[in-house]
């Protein structure tokens, strides 16, 4: 390593040492940040040449962070040393963070880095990390103030990859947009798509119509190369299904890695993986997987992450031994008991991430609450137009839910409430609120003769809402006053 890179990760390690012990903060960013500051951006690339193998990023607009953590810990399982950003900072100072480990590691001593990044922040990572495997698992309108339309964000992807030809990628096939990246690349380098030359990818998807209902908001409408509107033979969600053009020059291509039997049920989701070329023609068996946690999108963020571990060689018992021994603690589908009372929190910042939760929500039987929070603050974005692009319809056909608002645009989500059907609702500031109009609820509907359990309450939040909320639960759940 040279000099400022090995100052720059000296200083940036006592910096999280400090936060972390004196301080009792969270030392996922400043870290990164001060050793940045002092070394440049080829601190990455110095520390990162002392992996044994190499990392692995995963990038999208929804379900990175889930697909980051079980990356590392199916790695892990399989007796593989890594280091991560396992609590979600995905900009170029947290992934510097997560890096940091390796300045005091021996070369050769941690095998892998597996690090989520942020779509824009490929542009001041992968040039640098160079990673052998590139993940992507979806692009949905997201932060609009923040990142613009989606061609850019495409573009900055596109352009990052470009510069390390040698990344492989590892891509969902069923979004337009993801494929669009691909297009991009392959149209910048001068090759035709289907070729191996440049970066060299596999695709994933689920290969079959399900039974799950398409929400009614369909985005990506059309074609990446002509501009036609697409076709689908079926659709998932959003814009994921089996897509083509009618003029013939782009559709969903042939998956590398494909999902069938999918079920999805409150309980978890499940499915069977068959991957193309030599291996399938050899077994000939699909490979079941399951997880006890998720929606329909789970299936892609859990085919995602077993293609990216099958391709470094972890068999698949041992992925789906780790698929059941994680448990969600980062606010992603985390679950909490409180008194006897379920409570689920999950980030939900976008149209999609939204309209995928109330899938989730509607896969539960049970009457239920639900409190949706949303904020305006910077890393939120400014622009909360998108609120009016969830399907909330779709929750009136629940006749036992019940529904709350709050964050700093809760007027707002109570007006979007008010158009979509469900009239004037309560505005809480907190979790404790919620919990306490839920448990008011259950009281009134309380009777001798029918006695009623506590409502779960679903808990749904955009991202600067997501970790006061969290810390709010994890206190009640400790007993502790709020």
């Amino acid at each position: 390593m040279k000099i400022r890179s090995i100052f720059g990760a000296q200083v940036g390690r006592f910096v999280s040492f400090t936060l972390t012990h004196f301080f009792h903060r969270s030392a996922s960013q400043l870290p990164g940040r001060v050793a940045l500051a002092i070394a440049g951006p080829n601190l990455l690339s110095d520390l990162s040449q002392k992996l044994s193998e190499g990392t692995v990023m995963v990038c999208g607009t929804n379900g990175k962070t889930t697909t980051n953590n079980v990356v590392a810990l199916a790695l892990k399982s399989a007796g593989k040393k890594v280091v991560c950003n396992y609590k979600g900072a995905n900009m170029q100072a947290g992934i510097a963070t997560a890096l940091l480990p390796l300045a005091k590691a021996a070369p050769g001593e941690i095998d892998w880095a597996v690090l989520e990044v942020d779509e824009l922040s490929t542009a001041r990572t992968l040039p640098y990390l160079k990673p052998r495997y590139f993940v992507l698992l979806n692009l949905f309108r997201d932060q609009l103030d923040r990142a613009g339309e989606i061609d850019y964000v495409q573009d900055v992807i596109a352009s990052s990859l470009a510069k390390t030809p040698n990344t492989q990628l590892i891509v969902c096939g069923d979004d337009p947009l993801s494929m669009g990246i691909l297009a991009r690349l392959k149209k910048e380098e001068g090759i035709a798509l289907e070729s191996n030359a440049g970066n060299s990818y596999l695709t994933f998807g689920i290969a079959e119509k399900t039974t799950e209902p398409t929400d009614r908001v369909p985005e990506a409408r059309f074609c990446q190369v002509c501009g036609a509107e697409l076709a689908y033979e079926y659709r998932h969600y959003a814009q994921l299904g089996a897509f083509y053009c009618p003029n013939q020059d782009f559709s969903r291509p042939t998956l590398d890695f494909a999902a069938t039997n999918a079920k999805v049920a409150r309980s978890g989701v499940s499915f069977d993986v068959t991957r193309a070329g030599e291996e399938t023609a050899r077994t000939n068996a699909p490979q079941k997987i399951s997880v006890p946690f998720g929606g329909l999108y789970m299936v892609y963020n859990i085919l995602g992450a077993y293609a990216a571990t099958s391709l470094i060689g972890v068999p698949t018992p041992v992925f789906q031994k780790a698929l059941l021994d994680y448990h969600p603690e980062n606010g992603r589908l985390q679950k909490f008991e409180l008194n006897g009372q379920e409570v689920i929190l999950n980030l939900a910042k976008n149209p999609t991430g939204f309209n995928q939760n109330i899938s989730l929500m509607l896969e539960d039987e049970r009457p239920k609450h639900a409190f949706f929070v949303v904020n305006d603050n910077f890393n939120d974005g400014k622009d909360i137009s998108w609120i009016w692009d969830v399907d909330f319809e779709r929750l009136l056909a629940e006749k036992d839910l019940a529904v709350s608002v709050g964050g700093t645009r809760a007027n707002d989500l109570a007006l979007r409430m008010k158009y979509a059907g469900f009239g004037s609702v309560p505005l809480y500031s907190s979790a404790k609120e919620a919990l306490a109009g839920v448990a008011e609820a259950t009281a009134e509907s309380q009777t001798e003769a029918k006695p009623q359990e506590p409502a779960p309450l679903y808990v749904l939040t955009n991202y600067s809402a997501l970790w006061p909320l969290k810390a709010e639960l994890e206190r009640m759940a400790r007993g502790e006053a709020s």
